[in-house]
């Protein structure tokens, strides 16, 4: 008994810090889920534009620019570098996963070269978690209603943009380019502009997630598409994926949910190094979940009649 309550105990004591860091990694998240739903183009191009949104706003942080102007900085890197691989796949041909992982890899040396140095300390400097009035600089409830209104704002924003006439273009092209082109619209624009879009979701993500930490560091973005992943499988296992509003409520409601379960698991005694085989092993059940459904189902007529 005294050890559950330990547990529950340390559990509570982490929500407060998983809540904010889920509420910021929830864009990158988002950054997942708009190629791979909306344009049918899965694509890992955010695991290099996480850390690129870091570096930049990191970069210009020590350069004595404002919070929000680093942030906008971050938002442009990141749209070019998703840009760029929706660019190389519908130019050359190349497979959307080669050609994210093409961008991934080329950025890390982008990024290094950006800060000149592996990381980036910007201890001290003013970010967007110091507006919130009555709350204490720097700890997690001001970091929880600034992301969460950013969030808010997003959600509202995407929800909006995604029932316009571009919006619809845009789902066009990810449920048949041809159609979509024989209608008249713009396929490369449609694609290069949602995958960019992503990037720039997914360099917010890195901007947000620096001025939390304090720092910038090239390796930043390590894991986080598998992070990711996983909580677009919990979001949309939770919310489901009808509509386009819960398509992008699954992003923030899973990424919520998941970086809970990892806290419980450390609150359970996990050791740190073990939490991305935990992550995998879950998202190989989420993904092998509707497979073992459909072979519970009743059998076929012609193996019944056997």
């Amino acid at each position: 008994m005294d050890f559950i309550q330990n547990i529950l105990t340390s559990f509570i004591a982490l929500v407060p810090v998983t809540l904010a860091q889920s509420l910021i990694l929830a864009f990158v998240v988002l950054g997942i889920m708009i190629p791979f739903r909306m344009l049918n183009f899965p694509d890992l191009t955010s695991e290099g534009a996480f850390p690129l949104g870091g570096c930049v706003c990191g970069v210009m942080l020590a350069s004595g620019f404002a919070a929000p102007v680093a942030i906008a900085g971050a938002l442009l890197a990141g749209f070019v570098a998703g840009s760029c691989t929706a660019f190389i796949h519908l130019r050359f041909r190349i497979h959307t996963l080669l050609a994210g992982i093409l961008m991934m890899t080329m950025l890390y040396s982008i990024n290094l070269r950006i800060m000149g140095k592996s990381n980036l300390s910007v201890f001290g400097t003013p970010t967007v978690f110091d507006w919130v009035p009555f709350t204490t600089p720097g700890f997690a409830a001001s970091k929880i209603i600034i992301a969460g209104l950013l969030g808010l704002l997003v959600l509202i924003g995407l929800n909006s943009f995604f029932k316009t006439e571009k919006g619809t273009a845009m789902r066009a092209v990810g449920a048949n380019p041809d159609m979509a082109e024989a209608q008249g619209i713009n396929v490369w624009v449609a694609t290069i502009g949602g995958v960019g879009l992503a990037g720039a979701f997914s360099a917010a993500g890195g901007a947000l997630m620096v001025q939390s930490q304090g720092f910038a560091d090239v390796n930043m973005g390590l894991g986080i598409l598998i992070n990711g992943l996983a909580s677009l499988m919990i979001g949309e296992a939770l919310v489901g994926k009808q509509t386009v509003f819960r398509q992008l409520l699954a992003p923030f409601i899973g990424a919520i949910v998941y970086y809970q379960l990892v806290s419980l698991c450390l609150a359970a005694g996990m050791p740190p190094p073990d939490l991305k085989l935990a992550t995998g092993l879950f998202v190989l059940a989420m993904l092998a979940l509707p497979s073992l459904r459909r072979s519970r189902g009743p059998a076929p007529a012609r193996e019944v009649l056997r």
